[in-house]
């Protein structure tokens, strides 16, 4: 048959194994910039764009945005320009000089955050008009505590759902309860801490990879997915070999790998 045909040569012409390895091995992580693996993955567009509703929110306060869980400072650095005194927060050490060279320039200061610290924020009292928490693990009290009066808190975060089909696949236990981050509990959370919530909106987003090097990069960049995975050492790999050909041969015949990608939005505000 044609079709069958036309796999078989694009098979034939598709990388080896080892070679898409070494390019996921390769390929440098640096903060959270997905753009290196763009061209290989695929995703729908959501029913709304985080970024611009973060610049929404940004450009009505009155007064500095904090944004926690900067990474590589990549989505606060289109939001601008800022208000004296905005900031951001990071906790992985290998961002911070990235965030810094971004947002610095920009008048934002990058401050490090630290294990428990990341649940302490290291700022006054009403010091922000607008939290931004564009996926970082949030702690509602510390940010209704640093908004000022009227303050609004937004925040996207992805359901604990994200990522379960991968893991399946690779045979490696999920990264989390599929039941325990969900729009509700959210919500739930905020308000008993005294927010109140203006809008909550969930999309049931997919996640496509178009061949194993994207999928493999993907590891890295988010090493909570499959933590014995995220260095791609000789040894992780060789653990994980069966499974990781299987998907190779799967998308090297030409099919896409779909895992599920759930996220939430919640706009909030601190009462007067």
């Amino acid at each position: 048959r044609p079709e069958s045909g036309a796999r078989a040569r694009s098979c034939l012409s598709e990388p080896a194994f080892e070679e898409h390895v070494a390019w996921a091995r390769a390929v440098p992580v640096v903060g959270f910039d997905l753009s290196p693996a763009a061209a290989r993955r695929g995703r729908p567009p959501r029913r709304w764009h985080p970024a611009a509703r973060a610049r929404e929110r940004a450009a009505r306060g009155r007064g500095p945005v904090l944004d926690l869980g900067t990474g590589g400072g990549e989505l606060l650095s289109t939001l601008g320009p800022f208000p004296a005194g905005s900031a951001a927060t990071e906790g992985s050490a290998p961002n911070l000089p990235v965030a810094r060279r971004r947002l610095q320039p920009l008048g934002v200061e990058v401050r490090p955050v630290e294990g428990d610290d990341e649940q302490l924020l290291p700022f006054f009292d009403g010091q922000f008009a607008v939290v931004l928490d564009p996926h970082a693990e949030n702690a509602p009290d510390e940010e209704l505590r640093v908004l000022e009066p009227g303050g609004v808190f937004l925040t996207q975060q992805a359901d604990s759902r994200d990522g379960v089909r991968l893991s399946t696949a690779l045979g490696a236990e999920p990264a989390w309860d599929p039941d325990s981050v969900t729009l509700d509990a959210a919500v739930e959370v905020l308000r008993e801490a005294g927010f109140v919530v203006d809008a909550a909106r969930e999309h049931e987003g997919l996640r496509r990879f178009r061949d194993l090097s994207a999928l493999l990069w993907y590891l890295r960049l988010m090493a909570w997915q499959v933590p014995e995975l995220a260095s791609l050492s000789p040894e992780a790999v060789a653990r994980y070999e069966a499974p990781l050909r299987a998907l190779h041969l799967h998308l090297a015949a030409g099919h896409e790998f779909v895992d599920e990608a759930p996220r939430f939005l919640v706009v909030a505000r601190k009462p007067f």
